[in-house]
């Protein structure tokens, strides 16, 4: 990477790619002024923006000074720029505090794709389309020409759009092998539409960008992780088996536990979100928000975690940073002036669906603290393995005071990398890291040092285009991308509304996915009576068993590339071009994904299919199931239920361990073909 100047102008350079580039006939950086409106629903935003004026800047001056060029932009804006080993920051620095919009240009090639913004849902390759950035609910449907998401609308405006994302974060990966990070938390824009550039809007001057180059995509993934800070490894009982997501309290838990694992489905956890009580509202069977074990629902809890111990099973429950105001530690929370306030000095409730609660102020030093000491009392010392550490979306920004005198609009966006961090500290001090796993849906850029696990979310219990099934591939891919190379998902989706029910077919094909993946875990869903549910069913427990057999008999394989994503930041589940970046047609697959660098693992991701076309990268690969060969192309292999289309590296390492999981766990060709 090199810094091409002239009195008046500078190029940015790769190898031959320019990606920065500004003179007196070109623009890089636009500045401007805005008036937002922003309007929030129960984690949904309606977000709007009046541009009364943009202006192109211009380099008049640059000077170089001990390593460092200093370009001034038009006397509006200064940007320092730095090169350090391959990597190139430029620090901003506003010379005109009334800007409030920022627009950044870098070049870009048609044949480019991007990748990444944090984690997205309905499209993996970024270009062509436009992504805000800004954490909320994801929507529910998220397609508007469909009659959930229409419904969502009208009822709830839930229905969401193919960039809303619980997970956004102001960076992305080029196919030319850079990534580039934007430090800011503001509301931003990431325009990738235009054949010859890409436009970064952000609702300030941020302090700075970074941009960094790399000769391969695990080259890549290895530096920027070096930067954002990497996952921990995930606890060596996570690959026991399956984490059963269970709720009703103790006799119907533990007894939904104890009949799934007589019918042979080898239990890692027992999951009961419900630990702490239960509401029941109109969007289904909810929680109580307040967090200690319930005495009625769960007595005895901390005795019969003990007893689970002792079984080789673990227990895991749930927590979010928002406390209910009918709640005990609300109101010790409300004595000590530990919530988000108003201007009024009032306690700013938050409206989650038919209850209200106040948001711990995460950005006071005295109440993250104190609920840390929440998390380690009620959740850790009563040896708790994991939980669900959901939300992090919801921080108003409508006359909304923080702490820390920081708008509410600027703190949005970080809030989910405070949450992560709280989580990560009460874990850590309590000498747990590596022992306990908790699983988080919300994010921002930072959150990757602190997240021991990344879940992709509320889909639909279905296999729709962009909230079914296929989106929690994406989301892998994306997110990996990012440096967050843990990711799983709610085998069967959890949200089910206006009658659509999630049904066996699209349980199964959610499971036989999840074998191949990090962590295998089961929702219940929002509506659990309506919904399919493998413990009712003779046969599904079965069909359970089969595959956590398979995910368990693949641990070795998986623990290695867990480690490796510790070490490396190289992610579990890979897009096909991080090893065969010679092959166009890899840049765009992204119903596929490589599990490590050994197995491809297209999954079943539309309704009544039996078959799967899948793309194999040039090499030699061994069809899972039936040991059968085969080159690199397109090719139609059988797909029944409980078969996805798997593949194997026949030079791989491990490829006795995959073939006799394939002949054990596989049909003969006749079955098949």
């Amino acid at each position: 990477m090199e810094l091409i100047k002239t009195t008046n102008s500078f190029q940015l350079k790769n190898g031959q790619d320019i990606l920065l580039e500004s003179g007196p006939d070109k623009a890089m950086i636009y500045i401007g002024h805005g008036q937002e409106s922003v309007d929030m629903y129960r984690g949904n935003f309606k977000i709007e923006d009046y541009v009364s004026e943009r202006i192109p800047l211009y380099p008049v001056e640059i000077r170089e000074q001990d390593g460092v060029t200093s370009v001034n932009f038009s006397n509006k804006i200064r940007g320092d720029i730095t090169i350090r080993e391959g990597a190139c920051e430029i620090r901003f620095q506003s010379l005109d505090e009334s800007i409030n919009r920022f627009w950044l240009r870098v070049q870009a090639d048609p044949e480019e794709h991007v990748y990444g913004c944090g984690e997205q849902m309905s499209y993996f390759d970024l270009r062509g389309r436009h992504f805000p950035l800004w954490t909320s609910e994801p929507g529910v449907g998220r397609d508007k020409s469909t009659y959930i998401t229409w419904r969502s609308d009208v009822e709830n405006k839930a229905g969401g759009d193919y960039y809303n994302t619980n997970y956004p974060e102001p960076t992305y990966v080029s196919s030319k092998c850079y990534y580039l990070h934007v430090d800011s938390t503001a509301y931003a824009d990431f325009d990738f539409r235009n054949a010859e550039y890409h436009e970064l809007q952000i609702w300030e001057v941020p302090a700075g960008l970074r941009i960094e180059c790399a000769d391969s995509f695990p080259e890549l993934l290895k530096k920027e992780t070096a930067f954002f800070g990497r996952q921990p490894e995930l606890p060596d009982w996570v690959y026991n088996g399956l984490i059963f997501g269970v709720q009703g309290g103790n006799e119907r838990s533990f007894g939904l536990a104890d009949k799934v694992q007589q019918g042979g489905v080898k239990l890692a956890g027992i999951w009961c979100q419900d630990w702490c009580g239960k509401r029941v509202t109109s969007f289904g069977k909810r929680l109580q928000w307040d967090w200690h074990f319930h005495e009625g629902m769960y007595p005895g809890l901390p005795d019969k975690t003990q007893e689970l111990h002792k079984a080789g099973v673990k227990f895991l429950g749930y927590v979010n940073p928002y406390l209910v105001n009918d709640g005990k530690l609300f109101r010790e929370g409300e004595e000590k002036g530990y919530f988000v306030k108003r201007h009024d000095g009032s306690t700013y409730l938050v409206d989650f669906g038919e209850f209200y609660c106040g948001a711990v102020d995460l950005t006071n030093p005295a109440a993250f603290a104190w609920f840390k000491d929440i998390i380690k009392t009620y959740s850790i010392d009563i040896c708790i393995d994991g939980w669900m550490a959901d939300f992090g979306e919801y921080l108003p920004t409508d006359d909304a005071v923080l702490y820390n005198g920081v708008s509410a609009m600027k703190e949005h966006n970080h809030w989910p990398v405070l949450w992560a961090k709280c989580n990560y500290e009460a874990v850590k001090e309590s000498g747990k890291l590596g022992q306990i796993v908790y699983f988080m849906r919300a994010g921002g850029a930072g959150s990757q040092k602190y997240c021991t696990l990344l879940w992709a979310g509320d889909q639909s219990v279905d296999f729709s285009r962009h909230d079914g099934l296929c989106t929690v591939i994406s989301a892998a891919l994306s997110s990996g991308m990012m440096g967050m190379g843990l990711n799983h998902s709610d085998i069967g989706g959890y949200t089910s509304l206006f009658g659509n029910d999630r049904t066996k077919e699209v349980f199964f094909r959610w499971a036989e996915m999840a074998a191949f993946t990090p962590v295998m875990r089961t929702h219940e869903g929002n509506r659990p009576d309506e919904c399919y549910q493998f413990y009712n069913d003779e046969d599904g427990i079965k069909r359970m068993a089969r595959l956590v057999n398979i995910y368990r008999e693949l641990s070795p394989y998986v623990k290695g590339l867990v480690k490796e994503n510790h070490e490396t930041g190289v992610p579990v589940q890979r897009p096909l071009f991080f090893h065969y970046d010679g092959d166009a047609r890899c840049f765009t697959e992204q119903f596929e994904y490589l599990l490590g660098r050994d197995m491809l693992v297209a999954p079943v991701w539309q309704e009544a299919q039996k078959e799967r076309e899948v793309y194999l990268p040039e090499d030699t690969w061994v069809h899972l199931w039936t040991g059968r060969t085969y080159g690199g192309g397109s090719n139609v292999v059988a797909a029944p239920l409980g078969y996805p289309a798997v593949f194997y590296r026949k030079e791989s390492s491990f490829a006795e361990l995959f073939a006799g999981l394939g002949k054990k766990y596989g049909r003969d060709m006749h079955d098949l073909y």
